[in-house]
């Protein structure tokens, strides 16, 4: 049963009102609120609020409580002016999966001028979405896909798998099913937005590690694939799905982590998105003959902010162990048709129409018709360490900017294109950055671009937290290293951040 309380109150989610929620707490015995709202670590963070009265409730609805800026935004507020207000916002309301009596809400940060605060990336990507389709017409849409590794004990090794063979794998070849179900049916029910999960191709059979809380796991890969929404309930979704998955599997004695890479020869772990340009209702992104202009026009926005975007999305020294040739994750910025070593995917549609059922069940005699048009365009470089309303905040303002100037994000397009099968021809192109210090050197070389969209605090915030891994010289120093030397380090940086964001 969802536990969306809009849907299951009948009303549209952005219509519901304050005396529809306390008309649900009523009724249905809750005892507390527990307010959501993430911190610039990119972490969903908790306010568990009781419920005295009907007094204090209706308060507590419409006028939200403090926090401590200082500490949610380390580095960015001072302590000496560190108030923040968190206030509800209602249309996200869910029954929590971990505490029948309490009803969730995701929040919005306000300043003491009762502004939405504009440095909080939740405001940021809220700003940005409002301006594309206040100035343009269009929404940008995009779903997620949540890629990562749950590590536990093997209770028998009778159906062991060989590495690298997880995709798609049933039980008891993928031994964490039911488990995966689990988070599949629970965030599907508080966001109403998942499409599917299914086991992916990361198969561990031991992790060596010098960290005692992994060492010697087994570990599978995973993945949870959302569905389309606008941006901003996109980046809110993929943050519950992460508390989702990290709350069910403690409850089951393991341990997920979204971390980018955690063992060498074995899969990373990315966060690709899919984006639609929405307008009227109607996905603009695919015309009668195919990808159409104006996706080709975010497409090339996307190649020209990309080395800034690494930023981002990937935040972490390991984040640039993952990015390497030959393992399904770009290097280089050019886009595709169907390759999965592109930084831009155009993946598989359905351009004519969806009417497929027929052609495996030859005496079916009904059709179906939708004017729903099913295609995407995917970014493939960011991954788990991704501060995810940034990442996507950067991606609405490179769509953004391709407005004012059409024909020359047309030719970077024109330009940036590879034909399915032609890799050799990819070395021509520019790569991406291979370390944070690169990313933040990219950032403040580009921030002109930014500023006046971004709020420069933001910008010195995420440059000074890629600086401060120091990983400009890493790969010289591995190079330093015997083989078996540089196993050791690498293990080390990569689970070091085992816990990332």
């Amino acid at each position: 049963m969802t536990r969306m309380i809009a849907q299951r109150m009948g009303i549209v989610p952005g219509k519901i009102q304050r005396s529809d929620i306390m008309h649900f707490i009523s009724e249905n015995g809750i005892q507390r609120l527990t307010f959501h709202y993430a911190g610039l670590d990119g972490k969903l963070k908790d306010l568990i609020i009781p419920l005295h009265s009907r007094e204090y409730t209706e308060r507590i609805l419409s006028a939200g409580e403090r926090v401590d800026g200082s500490s949610l935004f380390k580095g960015m507020i001072p302590a000496t002016g560190s108030d923040l207000y968190v206030v509800p916002y209602y249309p996200s309301a869910f029954l929590s999966p971990f505490d029948p009596e309490s009803l969730d809400f995701m929040c919005r940060f306000v300043d003491r001028d009762y502004n939405r605060t504009p440095f909080c990336p939740d405001n940021l990507l809220q700003t940005l979405y409002e301006k594309l389709k206040h100035e343009q017409n269009y929404e940008l849409w995009a779903h997620g896909e949540l890629e990562f590794y749950l590590l536990g004990d093997r209770d028998s090794l009778h159906y062991e798998a060989p590495p690298q063979s997880g995709y798609h794998a049933s039980a008891p070849f993928s031994p964490f099913q039911d488990v995966l179900r689990e988070m599949v049916q629970r965030t599907s029910d508080i966001t109403g937005l998942v499409k599917y999960g299914h086991s992916e191709v990361g198969m561990i059979s031991r992790i060596e590690s010098a960290d005692p809380q992994i060492h010697g796991k087994f570990g599978v890969q995973y993945e949870i694939e959302m569905l389309p929404a606008p941006v901003p309930q996109a980046a809110d979704t993929m943050l519950l799905a992460k508390w989702v998955v990290r709350n069910v599997a403690y409850r089951h004695g393991l341990l997920a982590t979204f971390a980018p890479k955690i063992s060498d020869g074995n899969a990373g772990t990315g966060m690709h998105f899919h984006l639609e340009m929405i307008r009227d209702g109607v996905n603009r992104t695919r015309t009668d003959k195919g990808l159409s202009e104006l996706a080709r026009q975010c497409i090339g926005g996307l190649c020209d902010y990309a080395p800034t975007l690494s930023a981002f999305g990937n935040t972490i020294p390991s984040s640039y162990f993952r990015l390497v040739p030959h393992q399904e994750a770009p290097t280089q910025i050019y886009w595709s048709d169907l390759n999965r070593s592109a930084l831009i995917r155009v993946p598989l549609g359905w351009p004519e129409g969806e009417d497929m059922a027929p052609l495996v069940n030859p005496r079916l005699q009904e059709h179906y018709q939708t004017k729903y048009i099913r295609q995407t365009f995917e970014i493939r470089s960011p991954d788990g360490s991704a501060f995810i309303h940034l990442l996507l905040s950067g991606i609405t303002h490179a769509i953004l900017t391709t407005f004012s100037e059409p024909e020359k994000y047309l030719h970077i397009a024109e330009s940036h294109y590879v034909k399915p099968g032609d890799t050799g021809e990819t070395d021509r192109f520019e790569s991406l950055p291979g370390t944070c210090q690169e990313a933040a050197e990219y950032l403040q070389a580009a921030r002109n671009r930014y500023i006046g969209a971004f709020p420069e605090e933001v910008l010195d915030w995420v440059i000074r937290y890629l600086q401060s891994h120091e990983d400009g010289r890493l790969q010289e120093e591995l190079k330093q290293l015997s083989p078996g030397e540089q196993v050791i380090r690498r293990l080390e940086i990569m689970h070091r951040y085992i816990h990332i964001q």
